[in-house]
C-alpha cells in the first residue's frame, strides 16, 4: 500500500508538471491598457440585431464598462489585419474581443492564411500589453478545420479562447436573423460567453 501511495504521488507530480508546461502562458498580470475592444466582423457590428443589442452593447451593460465596437460587416482576416492600428492598438486596449475568420471561410480563402492573419493580429494585440480573447467557430460540415484551428492558435499564442460562440446558436431560429447572423437572443449568448471567459480579468469582479 505504502509503494502504491508513493507512485500515486509520483503520478500525480508528473501530470500536475505536464499540466503546468502544457497550458499556454495567458498574459494576465501585465495589462497596461484602459478599454475593451470588440474587433470583427458583422458578429461584432451586431448585424441582426436591434438597436443596442449587438453582443458588445449588451456586455458592457453586464460589466458596467464602456466598450469600443470595432466591428466591420464583411470584414476578413487580412482586411481587419489592415485597419488593426487604427481600430485597436492606437486607441489603449486592455481587453480585445475578437471574432474574425467567418468570411475567410464562407469566401474560400485559406485555412493557413486566416490562421496566419490571426496569429499576426493576435501577436500585435499581446505587444501592446492587452489581453486577447478569441471567439472560435465551429460550422457543422463545411468548417475546413477552421474550428480546431482555433484551439491550435489558441495553445501556441497564450491568447483566451471561448471555443464555440456559435454552440446552440446556429441552426435555431428562436436565436437567428438569418442563416449566418444570431438575433438580439442570440447575441445575449453570445456576450454571456465572453464575459464568462473575461470576467477573472476585470477590474471588481
Amino acid at each position: 500500500m505504502k509503494y502504491f501511495v508513493y507512485l500515486s504521488g509520483i503520478a500525480l507530480a508528473a501530470l500536475t508538471a505536464y499540466l503546468f508546461i502544457s497550458l499556454p502562458d495567458v498574459v494576465t498580470t501585465e495589462l497596461k491598457g484602459d478599454n475593451i475592444i470588440c474587433f470583427g466582423d458583422s458578429l461584432t457590428y451586431g448585424t441582426g440585431a436591434s438597436k443596442g443589442m449587438d453582443y458588445p452593447a449588451q456586455l458592457s451593460r453586464m460589466i458596467g464598462v464602456s466598450i469600443i465596437n470595432a466591428g466591420v460587416p464583411g470584414d476578413t482576416t487580412a482586411s481587419a489585419l489592415k485597419r488593426l492600428e487604427l481600430d485597436v492598438l492606437s486607441k489603449s486596449p486592455r481587453i480585445v474581443l475578437i471574432t474574425l475568420g467567418g468570411n475567410d471561410l464562407k469566401n474560400g480563402v485559406s485555412r493557413d492564411t486566416a490562421f496566419n492573419n490571426l496569429a499576426e493580429i493576435i501577436k500585435k494585440i499581446q505587444s501592446e500589453k492587452a489581453l486577447p480573447v478569441l471567439g472560435g467557430i465551429r460550422v457543422a460540415f463545411w468548417d475546413r478545420g477552421f474550428g480546431n484551428s482555433y484551439k491550435k492558435l489558441s495553445e501556441e499564442s497564450g491568447a483566451l479562447l471561448v471555443d464555440n460562440i456559435f454552440e446552440g446558436i446556429m441552426g435555431n431560429d428562436v436565436l437567428m436573423s438569418d442563416s449566418i447572423h444570431p438575433n438580439s437572443s442570440g447575441y445575449t449568448i453570445i456576450a454571456r460567453r465572453f464575459h464568462e471567459s473575461i470576467k477573472p480579468y476585470l477590474v471588481g469582479e
